[in-house]
């Protein structure tokens, strides 16, 4: 008697939900309407891919599709697993990346801290508008500059070193050069984009705590530590989290556009190798099979991150 009522109960209040959902749809269609561009941007261009996954498991052939090519299993998987190239490209990659979280994570979040407590407006917006510019670059354009500063003939800071009376290097062939090139260009091109978010969590600390701070004999310094910083934490984990997640993937454009036959070394990152499998040699099922697996990593990674994240701090995506 009492799982029935219980059953009658549960089913009356989803109908009651779905009712209710109804009556949202119908008065606010409007925005739905709004948000229907991008619900159907992710399913076709996001969810809709995630099909052609399954030729990772397969031996695709173009003229059998994708459902006649044969099954073949974890093959793929347990050749890259098993090939000389593995754990170079392991390397690399994990290399480049934690190199970039380092030391770029923190450097937005200082420039944030010290533009909040520039009272000249006019020169905050001159340091702003300075550090947003390099984010407008596009890749092709900075590897050029990069490749122009750097020259060995010409390039401002082989002449640099030449007028200190050292020697001129080719920094673009050297392999242990790349990865500071690389990693430093893109702290300069995306740290002041990157600060906005900082910025505004900064705008929303009361004053007030700030004058109480004051009161109390606190110094700047103490005021900067104890309440801006604190303030900005929650954002900083969110922000660090979903860096994690994404520790594998070494942005391909920049790092195809400055890799050459004798910086490889360093250089050849997973993405790269993908690109070399799959569009220049046409294997497709071994270059899915790769991505497939750099993109599980980097899921787990995220999940591993955000469930430590939660039990610490309380902060967290999910």
């Amino acid at each position: 008697m009492n799982i029935s009522l219980s059953e009658n109960k549960k089913h009356g209040n989803t109908g009651k939900s779905r009712k209710h959902f109804f009556i949202r749809l119908s008065r606010d269609y409007e925005l739905y309407l709004f948000l229907l561009p991008a619900i159907l941007y992710y399913i076709i261009f996001a969810y809709g891919p995630m099909y052609g996954v399954q030729i990772a498991f397969k031996d695709f052939n173009g003229s059998q599709g994708i459902w006649g090519s044969s099954w073949v299993g974890l093959k793929h998987f347990k050749n890259f697993f098993q090939s000389y190239y593995f754990w170079p490209l392991i390397r690399n990659t994990l290399t480049v990346s934690i190199y970039t979280l380092v030391a770029g994570f923190p450097v937005p979040i200082i420039l944030a801290l010290m533009l909040n407590e520039v009272k000249n407006e006019k020169f905050k917006s001159l340091v702003q508008t300075v550090t947003y510019a390099p984010h407008f670059i596009s890749i092709v354009v900075l590897v050029g500059i990069i490749t122009i500063v750097m020259s060995p003939n010409y390039g401002i800071v082989n002449l640099g070193l030449q007028a200190l009376g050292f020697e001129k290097h080719n920094f673009m062939t050297d392999p242990k050069a790349f990865r500071h090139i690389y990693v430093l260009s893109g702290i300069w091109q995306s740290t002041g984009w990157n600060s906005i978010i900082y910025i505004a969590a900064l705008s929303s600390v009361d004053p007030a705590i700030h004058e109480s701070a004051v009161i109390d004999g606190a110094s700047r310094l103490q005021r900067i530590w104890h309440i801006n910083v604190k303030s900005i934490v929650p954002t900083m984990v969110i922000l660090l989290i979903l860096n994690a997640g994404s520790i594998m993937n070494v942005g391909f454009e920049k790092v195809f556009l400055m890799q050459n036959d004798l910086n490889s070394t360093t250089s050849d990152v997973i993405s790269t190798y993908i690109y070399r499998r799959g569009m220049v040699k046409a294997d497709y099922s071994f270059s899915t099979a790769v991505g497939l697996f750099n993109n599980v990593v980097n899921f787990i990674l995220l999940m591993l991150v955000n469930t430590v994240s939660r039990k610490l701090g309380e902060t967290s995506l999910f």
